[in-house]
């Protein structure tokens, strides 16, 4: 489809138009997995808003966004970090569409007909549809949409009317964001008092001396915690001790690394090639069937390399042809050949006309002659080119600045191409006629061959890893005594670590997942047989303790309250005990020599004021509530006993009524951040993907 193709080279990217209607509600996707994930099926993806995502429904979806990304970018998403992306997306517009809509409407907020039908092609165009069809200025274009949509019925596959139907959900979705926004800031408002009270709090500053003893953790007897304290504790403060579905487990991890023998092989077999190296007259095709390390077309400049290897490096900075001697770094062997020296510059300023179909290389080559004979390079790039999105500098045709690391595939040559004379490039999107418009200052830099030989355990080592992890496999029989036994007698190092069914990875070895799903589908007790990750490690795990999804065991989590109740009464008693010591003294520095201890003092001190937010948030509050030239105290504050006295107070006018404005309206930005959160917690969202991915 023509028009499908050039919203391809505009490079609207999926992502933007996802985030258009989520912007305000959608924090980072890890960090819901870790506040909200829980168990509802076992094969279920997840439930929203009281209604079950099986994981059939769920890849549907996933299928869908992919399938959108891959119309929209030309290219399929391959990587995982792509695939991962696609079912954040799948999964939030699940979200949106099921939780957030429907409280949005619970609310009395709609998107009728005839508003949808204006912001698709009528007076109020949704910036979704305005930033995909647009003219070459930039501004919407009915005419776009209208042949776009004339397209869509055309076209047999249905992949047009999904694209269509995605743009239409995000139009919906953005609209429902913008208006239950509005509403939610409109009811979020600050009155002039707490306004006013604001602005008197940031402008009034105090003068303060002080003593402080610290509080010490050296264990006092006389402070007692009780089990009933404990557990009235827990009970009033229960939902600090929610808590995802996690395993204790202990495992045991052998990196098959090459031997010895293995390198000495590696290096006999790199020597035997070498020769041929530095005399192969198509040294791409000697990289291709004998390197790890294949040609590249980059140009490099000193230092660049160094990344590699730094005797390549240093090599090539130092000649500008020949074959360097054999480097060693680890495991692995390399040689470098200089292959060209040139002056290349950094950065290229570039310029094409995009012409697709079966006369291309014909109007390319005209085009080149009228441009050499004094052709306007934009008016001939509004008249054929394919690609009306390039306009750098408001100038049709221009990409703008191109770097060997921002560089559209295909138009490496511009880094070469001499400026002011234009060329053809033949590319996957077509054929372009092309012009280095200016360049940076070139530089030294030079191409060159890289020999490049890891060495790789042989099948001998592989063995020999794998049954030493077998070893211990065997000798803890599925047991977790017998593990530890058998890592102690066969002097096997045990890694410790609690994991959730997200974790996958383990230290520095990623793509663990198996040993997650193993441990959370096996109790307490049990140990593993050999679990192989990427072919190179070998796991033994055994599982310690499971926590289900929910809130901690009160028994869990005593210590913990514990501590903090003997702290918190441990301070009351250290105030109480300061009391006594300086009952009737009036004089802060015979207090201070009383209390073995100094007095400090502290200017300009601000209630409201960030910069007074290092002061022990208790003895800041006192601050501002202490009458002026009185001895105050003691205050049990987190981190010591204070005594003080307010030397002075002034008031001044630095923080105003704009200031006190917009900090109401990041404090509004921070709110809206956390409706959607706030939504899903209230609903028990539960998002178990990582169980399946």
């Amino acid at each position: 489809m023509a028009v499908l193709e050039k919203l391809r080279g505009w490079g609207i990217v999926l992502s933007i138009l996802v985030a258009l209607p989520l912007l305000l509600f959608i924090v980072d996707p890890s960090q819901i997995i870790q506040t909200v994930q829980s168990v509802s099926s076992r094969y279920d993806v997840g439930k929203i808003n009281g209604k079950s995502v099986s994981y059939t429904d769920f890849q549907r979806e996933v299928e869908r966004f992919s399938t959108v990304s891959e119309m929209l970018s030309g290219t399929s998403s391959s990587s995982e970090q792509e695939q991962r992306q696609i079912r954040d997306m799948a999964w939030q517009n699940l979200v949106f569409q099921n939780l957030f809509i429907k409280n949005a409407q619970a609310g009395g907020i709609n998107v009728g007909r005839d508003e949808i039908k204006d912001l698709t092609n009528g007076e109020s165009v949704s910036p979704v549809i305005a930033s995909m069809f647009m003219d070459e200025n930039g501004n919407f274009s009915s005419d776009r949409l209208v042949a776009f949509l004339q397209e869509v019925e055309e076209d047999e596959t249905g992949r047009g009317a999904l694209l269509w139907d995605y743009l239409q959900n995000n139009v919906v979705t953005n609209q429902y964001s913008t208006k239950y926004n509005a509403l939610f800031s409109l009811s979020n408002s600050e009155n002039a008092l707490q306004v006013a009270n604001m602005i008197a709090d940031n402008n009034t500053t105090a003068d303060v001396d002080f003593v402080m003893v610290p509080l010490t953790y050296a264990t006092d007897s006389t402070v007692v915690v009780s089990d009933s304290e404990i557990r009235d504790y827990y009970n009033n403060h229960k939902d600090l001790f929610k808590q995802n579905a996690s395993r204790d487990i202990e495992y045991a991890v052998f990196e098959v690394v090459p031997s010895k023998e293995d390198i000495a092989a590696t290096n006999a077999d790199f020597l035997k090639l070498y020769d041929e190296f530095a005399a192969a007259e198509n040294v791409r095709s000697f990289l291709q069937r004998n390197s790890d390390r294949q040609w590249s077309d980059r140009w490099y400049k000193e230092g660049e390399l160094a990344t590699v290897n730094r005797d390549v490096d240093t090599f090539v900075a130092e000649h500008n042809e020949g074959v360097s001697p054999v480097y060693t770094s680890g495991n692995t062997f390399y040689a470098v050949r200089v292959t060209n020296v040139a002056q290349i510059p950094d950065s290229v300023y570039v310029r094409h006309i995009l012409l697709q179909g079966t006369d291309a290389q014909h109007l390319a080559d005209s085009l080149v002659t009228v441009i050499k004979k004094g052709g306007n390079f934009s008016t001939l790039a509004a008249l054929y080119s394919a690609d009306q999105g390039s306009n750098d500098g408001d100038q049709l045709g221009n990409i703008g600045w191109m770097t060997q690391n921002y560089m559209i595939q295909g138009f490496e040559p511009t880094l070469t191409a001499k400026v002011g004379e234009p060329f053809i490039l033949n590319t996957n999107y077509g054929t372009h006629v092309v012009e280095v418009a200016r360049t940076t200052k070139p530089v030294l830099k030079k191409q060159v061959a890289i020999f490049e030989k890891e060495t790789l355990a042989s099948k001998e080592t592989f063995n020999k890893f794998y049954n030493d992890a077998n070893r211990l496999a065997t000798l803890s029989g599925g047991n977790y005594k017998n593990y530890k036994a058998a890592c102690d007698s066969i002097g096997t190092y045990s890694h410790s670590m609690t994991i959730t069914e997200a974790t996958d990875t383990y230290g520095s070895i990623d793509h663990a997942k198996e040993v997650t799903r193993w441990a959370f589908d096996n109790k307490p007790g049990k140990v593993s047989n050999i679990i192989t990750v990427d072919n190179n490690y070998f796991f033994v795990v055994a599982v310690k303790d499971a926590s289900k999804e929910g809130y901690a065991d009160v028994n869990k989590v005593a210590n913990q309250i514990r501590n903090q109740l003997y702290f918190e009464k441990y301070a009351l008693k250290r105030q109480a005990d300061i009391a006594q010591e300086i009952a009737g003294m009036t004089d802060l520095e015979a207090i201070a020599e009383k209390l073995g201890t100094t007095v400090s003092t502290q200017e300009d001190v601000a209630f409201a004021s960030m910069s007074s937010r290092s002061l022990d948030p208790k003895f800041l509050g006192a601050i501002a509530a202490a009458k002026e030239g009185v001895i105050s105290g003691p205050v049990a504050g987190s981190y010591g006993v204070y005594v003080f006295k307010v030397t002075g107070r002034e008031t001044g006018s630095y923080y105003t009524e704009d200031d006190a404005k917009a900090y109401h309206q990041q404090m509004q930005a921070y709110a809206a951040q956390m409706l959607l959160p706030v939504m899903m917690d209230d609903a028990d969202v539960k998002d178990n993907r990582a169980r399946f991915y």
